[in-house]
Formats: structure tokens, C-alpha cells, sequence
């Protein structure tokens, strides 16, 4: 559970984080490139400036989550 986790500026490219629970998750500035966040809890997560390239973000629940700026 990552729920509310401090990520800030984390490398989690090509991470396996399928359903993984990241509400409310600090993410900003992490490099999520690649990694397969399908199914994955976002809901106010807090994606600013993150680097979405590549990222599976299939059946994600992104509700409220914060994407500005956010590389895709």
C-alpha cells in the first residue's frame, strides 16, 4: 500500500505497479516512464511535472489526481 507515499522525484520507469493503491501519493517530478500502472488507485495523486511516457494507464482510476504538466 503507497497510499499517501512520498515519491517525490522517485525513478519508478518500467515499474510493475499494476493495482497498486497510490491515493493521495506524492509523484511529482517522478519518472513513471514505461511502467504499467493499469488498474492502479490515483485518485488525488499528485502527478506534477511527472513523466508519464509510455505508461500503461489502462482501467487506472486518475480521479482528482493533479496531471499538470505532466510529460505523456
Amino acid at each position: 500500500d503507497l497510499s499517501g507515499a512520498d515519491l517525490r522525484g522517485a525513478d519508478l520507469s518500467d515499474a510493475d505497479l499494476r493495482n497498486a493503491n497510490l491515493r493521495y501519493a506524492d509523484l511529482r517530478k517522478a519518472n513513471l516512464s514505461g511502467a504499467n500502472l493499469s488498474g492502479a488507485d490515483l485518485r488525488y495523486a499528485d502527478l506534477h511535472y511527472a513523466d508519464l511516457s509510455y505508461v500503461d494507464l489502462s482501467y487506472a482510476d486518475l480521479r482528482g489526481a493533479d496531471l499538470r504538466d505532466a510529460k505523456r
